[in-house]
């Protein structure tokens, strides 16, 4: 069932996405009509209906890479542009809030409702265009269809791909920091006192069965705090989806900086910033109409910052260019010593028939990007 799991993915990374977008545009104050024609660009980008119809098929989960670039398009698929450190921050706050919320989903199938949660707030976001408002109907009828009558044990398989997906990424977030959910090492703290899942009692009473039937209970105490949920959260439209989860926590405008725990970290999480010409097999039909030329675009480009200076965001370039993880050096002066060497360096030549058709296989991958 992991075959399911890109859908919520990127439909919840790319909620956060918008989450951060419209906090920092109203930090730089930029104008109501720019930041309204960034924000239903890319709203309108990323629930295109073809694009929404394709990433809803059954496929296996792409690569941290391959999800990184599809994010750098949909980030510049409007007249907004963000450097490669603001791109870094942006990727890595919209990662780290969602793991932190598929860690705290009570119940398996509390996934699909942290998804509406964010489905919900973009529809908010655009609620000036009927155009877009469409798209996102459409979005909530592929969730309804594909998501809502999934088992337990379907639910679970999903929770699992995407925590692996998350595996082994420890970037320290402010706002996590403040409020003492997350340590100095990265890692979550999760609640011991929280609300038990909906159908569940809450612990306390051991029941002893014989023959079906209960003999004997003994009861205990507990030093936790735990309370009941009185109903389930809705999958429809207009739902009550009883969790917090997936709302927007950048509603009070307070400051949020990152920084990567060591330095493996910082490779699982960064090495896409450049797109990889290689991701573009690896990413298929996910990144159908995902971008845009930048010659559609009418009004002038303007660079949103989010860093709280040029400065910051100027120091953050500067350290991530010098990373060593960002430098492969590769001695090519001992070609011959190795047959096994010299057969790879001779796979990297452009002159195979094998090449020109990988090229010509991405060169139409970009034009469906830039068609959009």
């Amino acid at each position: 069932m992991s075959l399911k799991t890109i859908p919520l993915l990127f439909i919840n990374l790319g909620g956060e996405m918008m989450y951060i977008l419209d906090q920092r545009l109203r930090a730089q104050s930029i104008p109501p009509e720019k930041a309204k024609k960034v924000m239903h660009d890319i709203v309108g980008t990323m629930f295109n209906r073809r694009f929404m119809e394709e990433l809803f098929k059954p496929q296996e989960m792409y690569s941290k890479k391959a999800m990184r670039t599809v994010f750098d398009r949909l980030a510049h698929a409007s007249i907004m542009r963000l450097n490669s450190a603001s791109m870094d921050k942006l990727y890595d706050l919209m990662t780290m809030a969602f793991k932190y919320q598929v860690s705290l989903c009570l119940r398996p199938s509390d996934v699909l409702l942290v998804t509406l949660n964010h489905v919900d707030a973009i529809r908010d976001f655009v609620s000036g265009s009927p155009k877009i408002l469409l798209l996102i109907d459409h979005v909530y009828h592929l969730l309804q269809e594909h998501f809502a009558s999934l088992s337990t044990g379907q639910f679970q398989l999903i929770r699992q791909a995407l925590l692996s997906f998350f595996q082994d990424m420890h970037i320290r977030v402010s706002i996590f920091l403040k409020d003492k959910v997350q340590n100095s090492n990265g890692r979550f703290s999760l609640p011991v006192d929280s609300p038990v899942p909906y159908g569940t009692e809450i612990p306390g009473i051991i029941r002893f069965y014989a023959n079906g039937e209960i003999i004997r209970t003994i009861e205990f105490k507990t030093n936790t705090k735990y309370r009941t949920v009185l109903k389930p959260g809705s999958f429809e439209k207009n739902g009550d989806r009883i969790t917090l989860l997936g709302t927007n926590m950048y509603n009070v405008d307070r400051n949020v900086e990152t920084s990567n725990v060591s330095q493996s970290q910082s490779q699982d999480t960064t090495t896409g910033t450049t797109p990889n010409p290689l991701a573009k097999e690896e990413l298929n039909l996910l990144a159908h109409l995902v971008g845009k030329d930048e010659k559609k675009a009418i009004a002038p480009a303007f660079r949103l910052n989010l860093f709280s200076t040029d400065e910051e965001e100027e120091i953050a370039a500067e350290k991530t260019l010098c990373r060593p993880d960002r430098v492969i050096n590769i001695d090519a002066s001992k070609k011959k010593a190795s047959d096994e060497l010299s057969r790879i360096m001779d796979d990297f030549t452009i002159t195979s028939n094998n090449s020109a058709k990988a090229t010509e296989k991405g060169d139409d991958l970009l034009a469906l990007m830039d068609s959009a």
